[in-house]
């Protein structure tokens, strides 16, 4: 379901009509212009953030399959004299496949928490920028 959009300065005619008492409502429209350009830029770098880390799992991937593959040939022109060899280096192939995407998984979380941190800076500003409007009105 899409959230109906509605442009700033339409928002802050309606605001204004309603002239609540030690309010400044441009001030109020100005915090919320803020946190929309914090939430773009929060967007922007998980957007990136989320190409970088597809890409690199491509990138894994690609030539995970392309080293196993190639295992997987040499065993297959010579079955009985390394079967053993052969099959602990597919073993140890899988292994650091599985090493890259838990990389790849804490990456992804320090991402997100340094958007977190981002969104949680503009929180706590839109609280202080709240008790000024208010105090500064009394």
């Amino acid at each position: 379901m899409a959230i109906p959009t509605m442009p700033l300065m339409d928002m802050s005619k309606i605001m204004e009509q309603f002239k609540l008492p030690g309010v400044d409502m441009a001030a109020l429209v100005e915090a919320r212009r803020k946190d929309i350009e914090a939430l773009m830029q929060v967007n922007n770098i998980a957007l990136e953030g989320f190409q970088t880390m597809a890409q690199k799992q491509a990138e894994i991937l690609k030539a995970t399959m392309e080293e196993l593959q190639a295992t997987t040939q040499k065993m297959a022109a010579k079955p009985m004299e390394s079967a053993t060899h052969e099959g602990q280096m597919v073993q140890q192939t899988l292994e650091k496949a599985f090493a890259y995407m838990r990389e790849l998984a804490d990456l992804t979380r320090n991402s997100q928490t340094e958007a977190l941190a981002v969104i949680n800076k503009r929180v706590e500003k839109n609280v202080e920028e709240l008790k000024n409007l208010v105090q500064a009105k009394r």
